[in-house]
């Protein structure tokens, strides 16, 4: 009785995720993801790296729920950490840097709430990945 049931159940399963990576495919955007895949726009991913050059935070942008991305130049770093869900723009960033220099993927971030001051949350860095535009196009 045990075996038929457990068939039914595997074929069901198997029937089943077809359906559910379409369905992920054909989702939409959130917000978040639709304003970095506007920044984005033209631009070619490169090798990502464990850490890059930087000066001071003004330049690192919070989009919400999806990225840290720092703007360099014609370079766009994008950083999708391993707890997206911690990123809010409404929230304070702590920076706790190894290097002074550089934001690395061992750096240290917590999240503060802006009025208040309360923990709100810890993001863990991930590779940067590099965006650039191709060559050829005018910026």
């Amino acid at each position: 009785m045990l075996k038929p049931i457990l068939a039914a159940t595997a074929a069901l399963t198997m029937l089943a995720a077809p359906a559910s990576a379409q369905d992920y495919a054909d989702r939409e955007l959130t917000r978040g993801e639709a304003k970095l895949a506007k920044m984005l726009d033209d631009r070619v991913a490169g090798e990502p790296e464990r850490c890059i050059r930087t000066i001071g935070s003004r330049n690192l942008t919070q989009i919400d729920d999806t990225a840290l991305v720092y703007k360099q130049g014609r370079t766009i770093w994008v950083n999708y950490t391993r707890t997206p869900e911690s990123i809010d723009s409404d929230d304070i960033m702590v920076i706790r840097k190894f290097d002074g220099s550089s934001l690395c993927r061992t750096d240290q971030i917590t999240t503060v709430e802006r009025f208040g001051g309360f923990l709100s949350g810890i993001i863990f860095l991930d590779d940067f990945i590099p965006y650039r535009l191709p060559e050829d196009a005018e910026g």
